[in-house]
C-alpha cells in the first residue's frame, strides 16, 4: 500500500464525497495537504475531516488575487515516505511548479487534479499551460473535451485519466428511493399557483454570467405562444431585484425561492422539476439534477461550458440551446415539458444511469488509483466522444 498525499489551496465541503472516498481507500494510503479553510473571497464551507490525522495544515495565500502560494510544499516533495503527490493542477500555483519539480527528481509519481484545457489556447499563454502539465506524469481531468485538447496538444491518451465529479452519491440515492409521487405533487401545490403547469428548475446563483434574463425571455415566448410554465430559481444574488421585475413585467409564473443548502430539501425540489434550466454554463448542477432524474438544458458553446456539459446526451438525458438564442430555448424547453416526456420513466432511468456508471465517488477513485500506479488510462466514453470531437476542440 502506498503513500499518496493529495494537496490543494482548501478542501471544499463539496468535495466531502470524493475525499472520504479516498480517505478510506483499500488500496493506497491518502494524506490530504492544505489550509483548514477558503484562502480566497469566495468565503466557502471547508470539509470536515473525518481523521484529523491524515491532515497537514499549510498555509495558502493569493497575491495579486490569483497567484497561489503555499506554505510546506518543498519539505513535502522531500519527504521519503511518500511515493505519489497529487497537486491541485492550478497553472497559478507558484509553489506547485517548484514542488512538483523537486518531488519528480526525488523520484516520486506527480499528477495534477485539473479542469486540464476548456479551450484551446494559443501563444505565451498556452505556451506557459503545457510546460507546467509536463510537469506532471498524468493528468486528473474532468471531462473528455479536455483529453482531447490535451492530445492535440502532443499528450499521450494513456497519461490523460478522465475521473469526471461527482457529490454525495450515497446520500443523493437514499433520497431519490424515498420520494414518492405524492410529496412531489405536494411540493408543486406549495409553491404554485396552477401546479398542473409544467415545472422548470433553475439552480444557481443569481448573477449576469448565468444569462437567467435569456430564461426570461425564453419563458415569455413561450407565453406568447400559449404555452405557460411554472419556474422555480434557487439562489439568491445581486440580479434577483431585476429578474423579479422582469418576470413580473412579463406576467411569468416564477418562483424566488432563495439560498438552500439542505440536500434533503433540494432532492425534493429538484425530482418535483420536469427539467433543470442552465442558461449559461453548468456544472456540477448538471451532475445534481441528473441523479434524481431530472434532465438537463443548457446551451451549445463547448468553450463557455463546464466539463459537468458532457453528462448531456441530447434528446436523451436533456439538450443543448444555440449559444445565446432565447428562441431555440423555449423550443427546447417546450420539448422537455410535453406531456410525452414529463415523468418518463425511460428518461428518469437515463438520467441515473449515467451518474451510476460514472459520475460517483467510487468511479473516481477507481480511475484515481489507476493513474497512481500507472496504469494506462482507458476512459470507457473515449472512443464514443472522440467520434464527434472534432467539431467541438476546432
Amino acid at each position: 500500500m502506498s503513500n499518496v498525499a493529495i494537496v490543494y489551496h482548501f478542501f471544499p465541503h463539496y468535495r466531502a464525497a470524493i475525499n472520504t472516498e479516498l480517505l478510506y481507500s483499500p488500496n493506497h494510503h491518502f494524506i490530504f495537504v492544505g489550509d483548514n479553510r477558503d484562502p480566497s473571497s469566495a468565503g466557502i464551507k471547508e470539509w470536515d475531516f473525518a481523521d484529523a490525522s491524515r491532515f497537514i495544515h499549510t498555509k495558502s495565500r493569493f497575491f495579486f488575487g490569483r497567484y497561489l502560494v503555499q506554505s510546506g510544499l518543498v519539505c513535502l516533495a522531500l519527504r521519503q515516505d511518500i511515493d505519489t503527490i497529487i497537486y491541485l493542477g492550478d497553472v497559478q500555483g507558484l509553489t506547485t511548479w517548484l514542488s512538483a519539480s523537486i518531488a519528480r527528481l526525488n523520484g516520486k509519481r506527480v499528477l495534477f487534479w485539473s479542469h486540464g484545457w476548456t479551450r484551446r489556447e494559443s501563444g505565451l499563454k498556452g505556451w506557459i499551460r503545457t510546460r507546467f502539465y509536463k510537469l506532471a506524469h498524468g493528468l486528473l481531468l474532468y471531462g473528455n473535451r479536455a483529453k482531447a485538447i490535451g492530445v492535440e496538444k502532443g499528450f499521450k491518451p494513456e497519461s490523460l485519466y478522465v475521473i469526471y465529479n461527482s457529490l454525495n452519491y450515497e446520500l443523493q440515492k437514499d433520497l431519490r428511493d424515498q420520494n414518492t409521487k405524492e410529496n412531489t405533487e405536494r411540493i408543486r401545490h406549495e409553491l404554485f399557483e396552477d401546479a398542473d403547469l409544467p415545472m422548470i428548475i433553475c439552480t444557481t446563483r443569481l448573477i449576469p454570467t448565468t444569462r437567467l434574463d435569456l430564461l426570461l425571455d425564453a419563458l415569455y415566448s413561450l407565453k406568447s405562444q400559449d404555452y405557460r410554465v411554472n419556474l422555480l430559481l434557487v439562489g439568491d444574488g445581486p440580479e434577483r431585484s431585476r429578474l423579479q421585475q422582469l418576470s413580473e413585467k412579463h406576467g411569468l409564473a416564477v418562483k424566488f425561492y432563495g439560498e438552500c443548502y439542505d440536500e434533503q430539501i433540494l432532492a425534493n425540489l429538484l425530482m418535483a422539476a420536469d427539467v433543470t434550466v442552465a442558461p449559461g454554463k453548468v456544472g456540477l448542477t448538471a451532475i445534481h439534477s441528473l441523479v434524481y432524474g431530472v434532465p438537463v438544458i443548457t446551451h451549445d458553446n463547448p468553450d463557455n461550458q463546464m466539463p459537468e456539459s458532457e453528462a448531456i446526451t441530447e434528446g436523451i438525458t436533456g439538450d443543448l440551446f444555440k449559444w445565446s438564442d432565447s428562441k431555440d430555448l423555449a423550443r427546447l424547453i417546450r420539448k422537455w415539458t410535453s406531456d410525452e416526456r414529463r415523468s418518463s420513466v425511460q428518461v428518469r432511468n437515463s438520467c441515473y444511469e449515467v451518474i451510476d456508471r460514472y459520475y460517483n465517488p467510487e468511479y473516481q477513485r477507481i480511475i484515481i488509483e489507476q493513474a497512481i500506479d500507472g496504469v494506462p488510462a482507458q476512459d470507457k466514453l473515449w472512443a464514443k466522444f472522440t467520434n464527434a470531437v472534432s467539431g467541438m476542440v476546432h
